[in-house]
């Protein structure tokens, strides 16, 4: 059964986006079939999938439709990309930013506007295995959509203080939506993203995550700073076994991967 599923933090520049590319990239290397959903009119997943499929696969981008075009004529298939074996886009663009108007015009009441992404994805996301959404790091319609829609919430948090309040805040609107619309949505778990290994902030942010959301809610798999995860912006995600750096950051997410399966199953089984 498809498992949709929502990287999320109410602060911006947390990692939300790397995460939720590489987590779709690691487990399409894992003959999983993904399709990552790009609901961020800044576009930074699509920018990031592109750059890897016109530099590392040396394949153009051919698609009809944007997103947002796709949307208003209930027709995917137009804007749909097949970056690499396995791994399916939904590019967002600039004009993606109309959605939240779109859905006030069209669409009467709350319900309805909530869960139009829901309605959207239901007719094609049964040829996936994962569908991952890459949201903005707001209150607003995509976020309700997107949350909406989900099966499992990955909150992405970086050790910062404004990062904490963000995804506390963000848990706490998801229990309301959950209340509001009856939802079946779990908490995956909480992704540490740490600034500087082994720094005294990191430590202290960590402990006050494990004291508000409990030890059995936070990833045992943390995402480090690295270097790599940044230059894969501008070179394209590359893969190449003979070089550390690269081995080391696809190694962590073959960790997360394993790690958030597990959780799955362990839902999947309750």
């Amino acid at each position: 059964m498809t498992k949709v599923i929502t990287t999320g933090n109410f602060k911006g520049g947390v990692g939300k986006t790397t995460n939720s590319v590489m987590l779709s990239y690691t487990l399409s290397k894992m003959d999983k079939k993904v399709l990552l959903i790009d609901l961020d009119p800044q576009a930074n997943a699509t920018d990031l999938l592109l750059t890897t499929m016109t530099n590392i696969y040396k394949k153009k981008p051919d698609f009809k439709e944007t997103l947002f075009e796709a949307i208003k004529n209930n027709n995917p298939q137009e804007a749909l990309i097949n970056v690499k074996d396995n791994l399916d886009l939904l590019p967002s663009y600039s004009d993606l930013q109309n959605y939240e108007r779109y859905l006030y015009d069209n669409f009467s009441d709350d319900y309805s506007q909530d869960h139009h992404l829901t309605n959207f994805i239901n007719e094609f996301k049964n040829e996936y295995d994962f569908v991952f959404l890459d949201i903005p790091p707001q209150l607003n319609k995509f976020t309700d959509n997107a949350l909406v829609a989900s099966d499992f919430v990955i909150v992405i948090l970086q050790t910062q203080e404004r990062a904490l309040k963000g995804a506390e805040k963000y848990i706490e609107h998801l229990l309301e939506l959950q209340d509001d619309y009856g939802l079946n949505i779990d908490l995956l778990g909480i992704l540490p993203v740490l600034q500087q290994n082994g720094s005294e902030l990191d430590l202290d942010v960590l402990q006050d995550a494990t004291e508000s959301f409990g030890d059995n809610n936070i990833f045992k798999t943390h995402i480090k700073q690295m270097n790599r995860l940044k230059r894969f912006d501008r070179t394209g995600i590359t893969d190449n076994t003979k070089d550390i750096h690269d081995k080391r950051i696809h190694a962590i997410y073959g960790d997360l991967i394993k790690e958030t399966l597990e959780r799955i199953n362990i839902f999947d089984q309750k």
